[in-house]
């Protein structure tokens, strides 16, 4: 079992930048994040696997994922956020990041129009 721990939520203004971290507490084959807004199903980011990354249509552009081995922490950058980037962030770690075998609890982003 792979415990995910995630950080960096919080208020942010449309426009601005904000950036998630995710440690994990062992290695898994691929990492990621997902989203879910209010009322709506929980949707996949970004993932990141070796040096491959891919993300979703709405943040592709404006966000990055990148990883630290050495750390077993997985980040996220996005920018030029919107308000309907307001979501519950997740963090995901399996054999994909698309359809992950673990989850972190999650962390709140807000963006303020």
């Amino acid at each position: 079992q792979v415990q995910l721990v995630e950080t960096g939520g919080g208020l942010v203004q449309a426009g601005g930048s904000l950036r998630l971290s995710c440690a994990a507490s062992g290695r898994t084959y691929a990492m990621g994040w997902h989203r879910q807004a209010p009322g709506k199903e929980r949707e996949f980011v970004a993932g990141i696997s070796g040096d491959t990354t891919n993300y979703a249509d709405s943040v592709k552009g404006r966000s990055i994922i990148s990883k630290d081995n050495a750390k077993n922490t997985v980040y996220l950058s996005m920018n030029s956020l919107k308000p309907e980037d307001t979501a519950v962030y997740y963090c995901a770690g399996g054999l994909s990041a698309i359809s992950p075998e673990y989850w972190g609890q999650g962390t709140q982003v807000t963006v303020s129009s």
